[in-house]
């Protein structure tokens, strides 16, 4: 083996220890902004949100750091087949043969459909809230106002993306006072924030419009903060819009888990 050789090969060993360490911390960034999209999701549907965009640029850069890494090990492979001896040609062919069986059944597993890392941790997010109450807007999208309402998700169906829920508080219309049901896909849906993870609580400031659970009642309305929270696990004290009276908006408390973000195009 010559010096040009072993200098070339040493040289791409360096890039390919360069890539690997760019991929490394490419993989960091898609980790956060896991994390940040699971703990918060309701933030991709706000509009001028680049989440997504940022994460599809993230995912983008991996594959092509992922590219680059595959050429040059190839490179590295075919001057290590040229340089090998001759006599270790019987092993070398068993190997090179074991390779392809292996590329064969690499290539005959992707061509299985599979989820993104993005989409698989989206569908465990959704598959998650079984059993967790959510808020969830159940009026039908030609009513006049948006009805928003506690409902306990009872089951998250992958092949249709719909979860199914259950408003355990019996309608006044309904016959027997039965528990009514609904299928509603995931822009209908908004999580509560988690007494066990603080950390990621999102905070409203006073002056945000948020919406909330009206104090006594299951049902969820549009409200404004009226003062900063100094832990955070104080109440909010929010004034409801139409809640008038005597001519004021009494302020009333809400527990910050029950306080969520105003859904764009809110009706009310």
């Amino acid at each position: 083996m010559s010096s040009p050789d072993i200098a070339e090969m040493l040289d791409k060993s360096k890039e390919l220890d360069r890539l690997r360490k760019e991929q490394e911390e490419v993989l960091l960034e898609i980790n956060k902004m896991h994390k940040k999209l699971q703990s918060t999701p309701e933030m991709v549907e706000k509009p001028g949100d680049s989440s997504l965009s940022k994460l599809k640029m993230l995912y983008t850069q991996a594959k092509e750091l992922s590219e680059s890494e595959m050429s040059i090990s190839n490179q590295l492979l075919g001057q290590l087949d040229v340089l090998i001896p001759a006599g270790g040609a019987g092993q070398q062919r068993r190997r090179i043969e074991g390779n392809e069986q292996k590329k064969k059944r690499m290539k005959g597993d992707s061509d299985i459909p599979r989820l993104s890392p993005s989409m698989r941790n989206q569908q465990e997010f959704f598959a998650s809230l079984k059993g967790e109450q959510v808020a969830a807007r159940v009026a039908q999208e030609d009513g006049e106002k948006d009805e928003w309402v506690i409902v306990k998700v009872t089951h998250y169906d992958k092949e249709t993306k719909e979860f199914e829920v259950l408003d355990e508080e019996p309608g006044e219309d309904e016959e027997g006072g039965a528990q009514r049901k609904y299928k509603l896909p995931w822009s209908h849906i908004i999580p509560f924030p988690k007494i066990s993870d603080l950390a990621t609580t999102q905070e409203f400031p006073p002056g945000k419009q948020v919406l909330a659970v009206y104090p006594g009642t299951t049902a969820l309305y549009k409200a404004t903060v009226v003062q900063a929270r100094k832990r955070k696990t104080d109440d909010y004290t929010l004034e409801f819009d139409d809640d008038e009276e005597d001519g004021s908006l009494p302020q009333r408390l809400v527990p910050f888990n029950q306080v969520v973000a105003l859904p764009d195009g809110h009706r009310q």
